[in-house]
């Protein structure tokens, strides 16, 4: 008896390779998968303003990149004397303004170097509520954890969606005539919502999205929530929280994603890849030089063998790294 409604997702007839730069944005989701690619080290991007949830704080990382923009003091809140950004996550704030500004500018033209020559845009949708910032009108990336008195909030409606993202994809085309983009939704519960609320809020994403694909640009769907809700189905797969996801249902989504977007040359450069990494990592435990400089050796034939088929593959670091070890 088959205890799983497994299904086949047809792979896609445009490749990921070392050659075709990806950006992710949206969700954690997207981080995941996104640091599976940097894992093997390739050409990625993931998420250049900070995690975002919703589809139009989306829209507003990609507008700040495209648009190249630049940040001012007056884009900025002072929140308990800690400066943020409402386009930003946490991890942008400080009490040093400056320091905000400086960061915040120089990750978006990063961004914009990046996705003016990406080929790949991967979206991912966690949820279509939203937080208005009742004093400036604005739809926040985030609340910093700013009372939420200082906001109200707003569920999209399929329409508000498709009209903005038809409008963006216009705009993208526009940007990078060679960019695809890559819808999914993802499979991490918002529980704040409540089981129906949530369940509310991804409906109007599946919809939302349905009304995206029909875009000339022809974008593309990837069904990562539907291989945690109707493949996986089992509280196994998830984290301690019981809303997001365990390691085996990442590596289990990240299978799928693979076998969709990468042909067999580049899957086995990223494993052999990701391989040599994660040889940095491991402790070196005392005991014969000649053993540690054989081990350091081997590796950097290793390297040297896969740079060799892959140029654009950079084991620049890990060079190093093993490099130093033969002199151990």
């Amino acid at each position: 008896m088959e205890l799983r409604t497994t299904f086949n997702i047809p792979p896609s007839a445009y490749k990921i390779t070392y050659d075709d730069p990806a950006m992710f944005i949206g969700s954690c989701f997207a981080g995941s998968i996104g640091s599976k690619l940097e894992a093997g080290r390739m050409p990625v991007m993931i998420n250049p303003s900070g995690t975002v949830y919703n589809p139009v704080s989306v829209i507003n990382t990609l507008n700040s990149v495209i648009n190249a923009r630049e940040y001012t003091g007056k884009d900025l809140y002072d929140h308990n004397g800690i400066w943020l950004s409402f386009d930003h996550y946490t991890d942008f704030s400080s009490g040093n303004k400056k320091e905000v500004l400086e960061t915040v500018n120089r990750k978006t033209a990063e961004a914009f170097k990046f996705l003016s020559k990406a080929h790949f845009l991967f979206i991912t949708f966690g949820t279509a509520r939203v937080f208005r910032h009742i004093e400036s009108g604005r739809i926040v990336s985030n609340c910093h954890k700013i009372p939420d008195s200082e906001f109200k909030r707003e569920l999209l409606t399929v329409d508000d969606i498709a009209v903005l993202w038809k409008s963006q994809l216009d705009g993208l085309k526009i940007f990078n005539p060679g960019l695809k983009v890559v819808f999914t939704i993802s499979p991490v519960r918002h529980w704040q919502d409540g089981p129906h609320g949530n369940q509310v809020s991804k409906s109007t994403l599946f919809l939302a999205v349905e009304k995206l694909l029909e875009h000339p640009s022809m974008p593309q769907y990837f069904p990562a929530y539907e291989l945690v809700m109707d493949d996986l189905r089992d509280y196994r797969f998830y984290a301690g929280d019981m809303l997001h996801l365990s390691d085996a249902a990442i590596d289990y989504i990240w299978n799928a994603f693979s076998e969709c977007y990468f042909d067999s040359n580049t899957i086995d450069t990223w494993r052999e890849a990701e391989k040599i990494i994660r040889a940095v990592s491991h402790r070196i435990r005392s005991g014969a030089a000649e053993n540690i400089s054989s081990f350091a050796e081997t590796m950097l034939k290793k390297i040297d063998v896969l740079c060799a088929r892959r140029p654009a593959l950079d084991l620049s670091a890990e060079r190093s790294y093993f490099e130093g070890l033969t002199h151990f």
